[in-house]
């Protein structure tokens, strides 16, 4: 296996009102629901400080390679998070993805 990290961010908010706690069950699902997947590695849940930005959260991780980033897109805990709750409650986003 070829060494080729990935780090994968998505930056976004959230319709939920900051600090309720539909926000924190959202980050919390979150974290359970993606570091449950295999391929999934050096979780980190982020809160946006910046006034230079107008998003509030952060998700990032890496893989190992490829396979494993794609590996990641269509795992069903994946899916069903994006289907379930993001589509529902992110209000926007920016998905940033880096080679290591």
């Amino acid at each position: 296996m070829s060494m080729e990290w990935i780090q994968h961010s998505v930056i976004f908010s959230l319709k939920h009102e900051q600090g309720s706690a539909e926000e924190r069950e959202f980050l919390e699902e979150g974290r359970r629901t993606l570091t449950a997947i295999p391929v999934v590695k050096n979780f980190r849940v982020f809160r946006q400080v910046s006034p230079k930005n107008e998003y509030h959260f952060g998700f990032s991780m890496e893989f190992a390679n490829q396979a494993e980033y794609e590996a990641y897109n269509a795992h069903p805990n994946h899916v069903k998070f994006v289907e379930e709750r993001w589509k529902t409650e992110v209000t926007k986003f920016l998905e940033i993805d880096y080679m290591l």
